[in-house]
C-alpha cells in the first residue's frame, strides 16, 4: 500500500476502480493506527496521468465523487501524459462516456441534418436510465472553472452530442452565472454567453466570401450553428423543467417519458415531432435478445441464445457492428477517444494477470473484453 511511507496513488485509484467506497475513506482520513497518520492525497496523479476524479468520473460513482471532493479533490486536474489523451478534466471523461451509452449510439448515428435530430437527443437525455450519467457530469459541472468555457469548445470541436449532454446536465450551473475567458470575473446566465457567441459566428459566416465548395461548408456550419443555437433555446427554456421531470422519474416506461417530454417541449413552445424516437431501439447491452433476432444478425445460430460477454464469439462480432455503424456517423474518431487507453488495461494486469474483465457495461467494454482477451 505504501511507498516510501506514503500511500501510493495506485492504492487509491484501484479502490476506486471497485468502488471500494469505505476503504477509500480509511486510506483519505488516515485515521486508522496501521496507518501512522499516512493518508491518500486526492490531487495525486498516478503513473499512467490521471488523477482519482478522473478514475471516479469514469466509472460514474457519485458517493465516490463526493468523498474526493470531501477531502479537497479538485474538478480541474487534467490528464497528462503520452499515452493518454491530455487535457482531460473529470468533466470531459464523464460527459464522453456518456456519449457511449448505448440507447444515444443506437438512435444519434449517424448524423441527421434536421431539427428532429435535436429533439430527439432531448428525449433520449431524459430516460430514466440516464440519470445516474446527468447527475454525475452535473456534480462534476458545479466544481469545474470556466464552465462555459469549456461548452464552448465542444461547439468549436463540432461535438452536438456531448454539448447537449453537458447543457442538460449542468443547466442550473449554466443558469447561476459563469465566469469565463471572455467574460472576466463578470457573472451572467451562462445560456447568454453561449448564445452570443453562436449569433457572432452566424454574422461571421455571413460575411465570408469563399469560392463554390468553401461556401458549402460554411452553409453546413451555418445548419450547424443553427442546430446548436436551437439547443441552446430549448435547455435554456425548458431546461428546469426537464430536470424536475428527470428527477421525480426514475422508473418510468420509456412511452410515457417520451409523452411527457414532447409535452413538455411543447409548453415552451417548441414542436417535436410525435415518434421521433422508436422505443424499439432502447436496448441495453445487457438484454437477452431473442434467438430469432440474433440469427437474422448473425450473431449465433437459431438454437443457441447469447447476452453480452457470454460469448466472445459474439461479444466480437457485436464490436464490428458497433464500428461500422460508427464509422458511418458524423463523428467516426469518437470511438477513438477513451481518456486511459492502454493504461487501464496496464493497471488491470498488474493486479489479475490479465484474466479480468472490467464490469463496465458502455459501447468500449466490448473492445476492451477483445483486447484483453486476446492478451491473455
Amino acid at each position: 500500500m505504501t511507498w516510501d511511507h506514503t500511500i501510493t496513488s495506485q492504492t487509491l485509484t484501484y479502490m476506486i476502480s471497485y468502488d471500494a467506497l469505505r476503504c477509500a475513506k480509511v486510506i483519505l482520513e488516515g485515521k486508522v493506527p496501521r496507518l501512522n497518520g499516512l493518508h491518500a492525497n486526492p490531487n495525486c496523479i498516478n503513473p499512467y496521468g490521471y488523477f482519482p476524479l478522473h478514475e471516479a468520473a469514469e466509472r460514474f460513482s457519485i458517493d465516490m465523487i463526493k468523498l474526493l471532493f470531501r477531502h479537497g479533490a479538485s474538478a480541474n486536474v487534467r490528464t497528462v501524459g503520452d499515452d493518454i489523451i491530455e487535457n482531460l478534466l473529470p468533466l470531459h471523461v464523464a460527459v464522453e462516456n456518456t456519449c457511449l451509452h448505448k440507447y444515444l449510439e443506437d438512435n444519434l448515428f449517424p448524423y441527421q441534418n434536421h431539427p428532429d435530430y435535436i429533439y430527439k437527443i432531448i428525449h433520449l437525455l431524459c430516460m430514466p436510465e440516464m440519470k445516474i450519467f446527468l447527475d454525475t457530469i452535473k456534480l462534476l459541472a458545479e466544481r469545474t472553472d470556466n464552465l462555459v468555457d469549456e461548452i464552448w469548445n465542444y461547439v468549436k470541436d463540432g461535438k452536438i452530442i456531448q454539448f447537449a449532454v453537458l447543457l442538460v446536465a449542468a443547466q442550473a450551473q449554466i443558469h447561476g452565472g459563469c465566469s469565463s475567458i471572455s467574460n472576466g470575473n463578470n457573472k451572467r446566465d451562462g445560456f447568454d454567453i453561449i448564445m452570443c457567441c453562436i449569433v457572432r459566428r452566424l454574422v461571421t459566416l455571413r460575411l465570408e466570401n469563399k469560392n463554390k465548395n468553401a461556401r458549402k461548408l460554411l452553409e453546413e456550419e451555418k445548419i450547424f450553428l443553427d442546430f446548436m443555437g436551437l439547443l441552446v433555446d430549448i435547455v435554456s427554456q425548458a431546461g428546469e423543467a426537464l430536470s424536475a421531470y428527470i428527477q421525480a422519474h426514475s422508473e418510468v416506461p420509456h412511452n410515457e417519458v417520451l409523452k411527457q417530454v414532447s409535452s413538455i417541449l411543447k409548453e415552451y413552445g417548441f414542436c417535436p415531432t410525435e415518434g421521433t424516437v422508436d422505443v424499439k431501439n432502447l436496448c441495453p447491452y445487457d438484454c437477452i435478445k431473442p434467438d430469432e433476432e440474433l440469427y437474422h444478425k448473425g450473431l449465433t445460430n437459431s438454437t443457441k441464445g447469447v447476452t453480452g460477454m457470454d460469448n466472445l464469439r459474439a461479444a466480437e462480432e457485436e464490436v464490428n457492428v458497433v464500428e461500422n455503424k460508427l464509422c458511418r456517423g458524423w463523428d467516426p474518431t469518437y470511438t477513438r477517444r477513451r481518456w486511459s487507453g492502454m493504461c487501464e488495461q496496464l493497471a488491470i494486469k498488474l493486479v489479475f494477470g490479465g484474466t479480468f474483465v472490467k464490469g463496465c457495461w458502455f459501447a468500449t467494454v466490448l473492445t476492451d473484453y477483445k483486447s484483453i482477451a486476446g492478451a491473455g
